[in-house]
């Protein structure tokens, strides 16, 4: 079904291609021109690079994407709303990189831009919930929740870029999927854009994984994550599928999981949840003794682990006319359960749940040891 739908579709393919190579070729400019502008993230007691690294590199993943997508996407309807809110969310990040915003008027940027595609006709206006069947969302509620959705995507993808290569990576290999879930459901142009965005994020990888030579900035988390929010409405929530409905959920479950994490410690510790800190995943990693390679690969493989439960779920026959098919049951419930037993190793190895660890408890005796040895 896929491959049927590529072969009459394959603009997928090359919109990917010259993604890929616009962002390779244009990335070592942008950098340059950072460097020229002074937006440039130096070290500080927060950041992990250790010499000045040029950001502004989102300008030339959104022109890789934007090139390919004048070219083969259909711009009379829903897509033209997804660029236009792109361009915004761009610029937003790129004057943040540049000058530096108020978290209201960075969320109000944020905002506008999320607003854009909905007055395209890109918004939940139904969804299908098992044993319930379609429900029917009115605009009043379709178009906030829309929003909200964009806009939480957004952040979760900035909050993930701390670390060279990982957002890029991720973002990646969440484009790739949705593509392949939106051709799977006759959907091309969500399936397009979403392969340009995984072709753009891979050719940024040739610049941006360990050492970096530029970072994606704000301008790339906020363009990646709106387009990735955005496709993911257009391309898979707003079907007859009731197994879509979690889908989207399920491929950016690293941000989700990520920004869920700090945003709980934020409150608890009685911080704003927009004050920058060191309580990333990627953090930990590194806190643990990861290298920055070593990190991305763990949460690139967690992501990818994820995605190919949500695209088995989709696939695989398990359940066909009402009836349970054992051996495509049991292949389906093994990705899974690898998937969340990897989610379940990740949160034990990096002490997110300490009282189960006894890592956790060995460390904390040993620490209280040295310091009564100290004080002796």
């Amino acid at each position: 079904m896929v491959f049927d739908e590529l072969r009459s579709s394959p603009e997928v393919l090359y919109g990917a291609v010259i993604a890929f190579a616009i962002v390779v070729l244009l990335t070592p400019a942008v950098g340059g021109m950072a460097r020229l502008l002074g937006a440039v993230d130096r070290p500080d007691a927060r950041r992990i690079n250790r010499r000045p690294i040029p950001r502004l590199g989102g300008l030339a993943i959104f022109l890789g994407i934007l090139v390919p997508a004048l070219a083969f996407l259909d711009l009379s309807g829903e897509s033209r709303g997804v660029l236009l809110g792109a361009a915004i969310a761009t610029v937003v990040g790129a004057v943040d990189d540049f000058r530096g915003l108020s978290p209201s008027v960075k969320l109000f940027g944020q905002v506008v831009a999320a607003s854009i595609p909905c007055a395209f006709g890109v918004w939940i206006d139904h969804v299908t919930f098992p044993f319930l069947g379609v429900l029917d969302i009115p605009a009043w509620i379709g178009m906030p929740l829309s929003v909200v959705f964009i806009v939480a995507v957004m952040n979760m993808v900035n909050f993930l870029d701390g670390l060279d290569g990982l957002a890029a990576g991720v973002c990646g290999i969440a484009g790739a999927t949705y593509a392949i879930l939106a051709l799977s459901l006759g959907k091309p142009d969500p399936a397009i854009l979403s392969a340009i965005v995984a072709g753009a994020c891979l050719g940024f990888l040739r610049h941006n994984f360990f050492p970096a030579r530029i970072f994606m900035g704000d301008s790339g988390a906020l363009c990646l994550g709106f387009i990735l929010a955005a496709v993911s409405i257009q391309g898979l929530l707003k079907t007859a599928s009731t197994v879509v409905l979690v889908l989207p959920l399920l491929v950016l479950a690293v941000p989700i999981m990520d920004t869920s994490f700090v945003v709980a410690r934020r409150l608890k510790h009685s911080r704003p949840i927009y004050t920058a800190d060191r309580s990333h995943l990627h953090h930990r990693f590194l806190n643990i003794g990861f290298s920055q390679r070593r990190a991305a690969a763990t949460m690139w493989l967690w992501c990818a682990s994820l995605a190919g439960a949500a695209l088995a779920t989709r696939f695989v026959p398990f359940r066909e006319g009402g009836s349970w098919h054992p051996l495509e049951t049991l292949a389906v419930a093994a990705i899974g359960l690898f998937a969340v037993a990897f989610s379940v190793y990740v949160v034990y190895l990096l002490e997110i749940v300490k009282l189960a660890n006894p890592r956790v408890r060995r460390r904390d005796r040993e620490q209280e040891d040295a310091r009564e040895r100290m004080s002796a």
